[in-house]
């Protein structure tokens, strides 16, 4: 099927109810849904664990009735399975009062002590829908799963779907079966982490459905961009594929700059110049090859700099300072109406009046802050998917809000979050080539959007390969074999 599948989607709590009742006006009944379901999740239960004792755990609504049919499915396949509900049977509405007929054993009553002898646990509570901390037997309950395996059924109870985040005790599952398509709360942290392997179940919810929704929210993953990779053609040459700038610091921090300027070397930029301090240059090119290097003394050297129509994309900020230079470049580099990446120090230097910045922001920009740097330009207090959204339509640009859940947003509202990034990339540096990665990109001409999501991805992916003792001089030498990959596929 065509780009994208439910399982690169991710519909927030409302929109997934929304596909729901498109569903059912559709002719798939939501007895159908919930067999589907349950069936499903126990067939990635037994697909991947052992026979062995367990306890399915059911909330009072349709998480519940997941539960039940899981605990059929079991059964039937021959597992030894006790099932405890929160609340009277008799209370139950609906087609998850249908599926606990359909349950031939006993019902228990939900206690802190239910779990027993049992070694997997079935959390089929609560699901994504919860906006309040689990308490009382539920929250007990959670911390008794530890020690233990556990299947969530939609999200862990106790995370939020829209946002991953929670208020008290949660479970933390070994696997989270969800269905039709991903939440954002799989993928942002802390849920993310919370959830363990996620698998998307297909229940039968017609894929028309998202016509009717609109989907803008997505897991980054190639097939959201790889359409508007640069190819190399056999008519090509170097100036076809751009001449990408990099504004360079003061001697102490020229390191920033300078790895940045691979990174835009590697990720295929034609040409790549750093231009530097006068005062810096001798540093600099003690350590540059393929990467040339030009002196620029003050702004109005590099208005005269950008003059030429051939360097068409620019980086501003690693190692640069927050001073009046770095502001003066940036606008500069704006008002030229060249492709640009904001970084660091060109973020930074904004804080107090980052309406200029943002009212000089016309053509493909994209800004790459860490939640400090964020901080310092948006407003906080909501989610981060939410506060990242908001702050590329506010400011105009492509926001790459970076973190072990990186959140990529466009002005227009598409988002993709990112999920392959590992741990060994908090490292110092690596933030600095992540930014030369995506200049390299604009630089051939890629939009702004798929070439955030790109380098973030590529980023991640490299990082990956590397593995354990990874520094940031490792990433661009290594970009080569994700882009080749990339570009076969």
């Amino acid at each position: 099927m065509a780009w994208p599948p439910p399982a690169d989607i991710a519909l927030t709590v409302r929109q997934m109810y929304a596909a729901d009742e498109y569903a059912v006006s559709h002719g798939v009944d939501g007895e159908t849904l919930m067999e589907n379901a349950g069936g499903g999740a126990a067939d990635a239960i037994l697909s991947r664990y052992a026979p062995q004792p367990v306890m399915v755990l059911c909330g009072p609504g349709n998480n519940g009735g997941d539960g039940f049919v899981i605990a059929r499915h079991l059964r039937a396949a021959g597992w030894p399975v006790r099932l405890a509900l929160m609340g009277d049977p008799a209370r139950l509405r609906g087609d998850a009062a249908t599926m606990a007929r359909r349950w031939e054993g006993e019902i228990e009553a939900l206690t802190g002590g239910c779990l027993g002898e049992a070694a997997l646990v079935v959390d089929a509570l609560f699901g994504a829908g919860l906006s309040r901390p689990l308490e009382g037997v539920p929250a007990e309950l959670a911390e008794a799963s530890r020690g233990r395996t556990v299947v969530a059924v939609d999200v862990p109870s106790g995370v939020r779907g829209d946002d991953g985040g929670h208020d008290g005790p949660v479970f933390r599952a070994d696997l989270t079966t969800t269905f039709f398509t991903l939440k954002p709360g799989h993928l942002l942290a802390p849920g993310r982490f919370l959830c363990g392997h996620v698998e998307v179940i297909d229940i039968g919810t017609p894929l028309s459905a998202l016509d009717e929704i609109a989907p803008e929210c997505f897991r980054n993953v190639p097939p959201l961009w790889r359409g508007a990779l640069p190819r190399l053609t056999p008519e090509g040459h170097k100036y076809a594929r751009g001449h990408a700038l990099v504004s360079g610091g003061g001697v102490t921090a020229s390191g920033a700059a300078r790895m940045a300027a691979e990174g835009a070397l590697r990720a295929g930029a034609g040409l790549v110049t750093c231009a530097v301090p006068p005062s810096a240059a001798i540093v600099y090119a003690a350590h540059l090859t393929a990467v040339m290097l030009t002196s620029v003394a003050d702004a109005d050297a590099w208005r005269e700099l950008l003059a030429d129509d051939r360097r068409n994309a620019v980086l501003i900020g690693p190692g640069h300072g927050v001073d009046q230079r770095t502001r003066d470049i940036v606008l500069a580099a704006l008002d030229a109406g060249k492709r640009t990446v904001l970084d660091a120090d060109a973020i930074t230097v904004f804080q107090d009046d980052p309406a200029a910045l943002f009212a000089a922001i016309a053509g493909p920009c994209v800004l790459t802050p860490h939640s400090g740097e964020f901080g310092r330009l948006f407003e906080g207090g909501a989610d981060k998917l939410t506060v990242t959204r908001d702050a590329a339509r506010r400011s105009g640009a492509v926001v790459v809000h970076k973190g072990p859940d990186t959140v990529i947003a466009a002005p227009d509202g598409r988002t993709a979050i990112n999920d392959n990034a590992p741990p060994t990339l908090a490292t110092a540096g690596a933030g600095d080539v992540l930014a030369g990665i995506v200049l390299g990109l604009l630089a051939q001409g890629m939009p702004a959007f798929e070439a955030a999501c790109a380098a973030v991805w590529m980023h991640g992916e490299v990082g990956r390969i590397v593995g354990p003792g990874l520094i940031a001089e490792d990433l661009a030498p290594a970009l080569p074999v994700v882009l080749k990959a990339l570009l076969e596929t």
